[in-house]
């Protein structure tokens, strides 16, 4: 049902409003039944995966790309309004000029992500949700199993981190784990590799690393990289060799590279 809207304070699409100031000043306390996601293709991928949409806002001026979205969206407003009040709602320039309202979905247990799983990322505490899409992308890309965040992580689903990591955040499996999760995964018999600029670090490139059953691969926050104690639980601490007086790279950057080098064991 195509709703068009006249002016962005409209109570109908107060939501979107209102949420967005909820994700601005808690990206790392998700709201607990819904988020926003923007652009024609992510929406698509979230609808692929099962998220259920509750409404839409786009550009008037609808394009193919439009048009191909409205086909999978049946019984939910459709709300539409100009181009500069879409602006004026988001306050920067709106990606694809669509977004949708959808519902979260019940987190997977850690039992439940780790099953068959041989290769696991770890984000611990990384705080920007830049970075936290472009993790969940090059996870995606270099076949990893699944993604642990930490509570200090900022939330996967927030728009900009599901806008950056492609909706590549639909397709991989997730969860957040509150507290002693290096201990868990010990228990499942994981053995745990830290990217860390330490004395004691061994080479990315070491054969050990491959030659473990299972691994997880844990990234620190953009500014501290791993706490002390996130450092005594790791089995390895690992560099990526630099060159030309380079002493590291951005954790998302690193992330690809980690990710590319140690996805598959031997």
């Amino acid at each position: 049902m195509i709703i068009k809207i006249k002016d962005i304070e409209d109570e109908r699409v107060d939501v979107y409003r209102n949420l967005r100031e909820r994700e601005l000043s808690h990206i790392y306390e998700p709201d607990p039944g819904l988020f926003i996601v923007e652009s024609p293709k992510i929406i698509e991928r979230a609808l692929t995966a099962g998220y259920q949409p509750v409404s839409v806002l786009m550009d008037e001026k609808m394009n193919d790309e439009h048009f191909a979205l409205l086909a999978h969206l049946k019984n939910i407003p459709v709300y539409v309004t100009s181009y500069r009040e879409l602006t004026k709602l988001t306050g920067y320039t709106l990606t694809k000029g669509a977004m949708c309202l959808m519902q979260r979905q019940k987190l997977l247990s850690l039992e439940e992500l780790l099953q068959n799983a041989k290769r696991i990322a770890v984000m611990d505490n990384v705080e920007n949700p830049t970075n936290v899409g472009a993790i969940m992308r090059s996870a995606a890309a270099m076949n990893m199993d699944g993604v642990i965040l930490t509570n200090g992580c900022a939330d996967p689903l927030y728009r900009r981190a599901s806008r950056v990591s492609m909706g590549t955040v639909f397709q991989i499996k997730w969860t957040i784990v509150h507290t002693g999760l290096y201990e868990k995964l010990h228990d499942y018999q994981f053995r745990i590799a830290g990217l860390a600029l330490k004395d004691d670090a061994i080479d990315i490139r070491n054969k050990l690393l491959n030659q473990e059953e299972k691994l997880a691969v844990v990234l620190g926050n953009e500014g501290d990289g791993l706490s002390d104690e996130s450092l005594q639980a790791m089995d390895y601490k690992v560099i990526i060799p630099m060159h030309h007086g380079v002493d590291s790279l951005n954790v998302a950057g690193a992330s690809a590279v980690a990710f590319y080098q140690l996805a598959h064991h031997e």
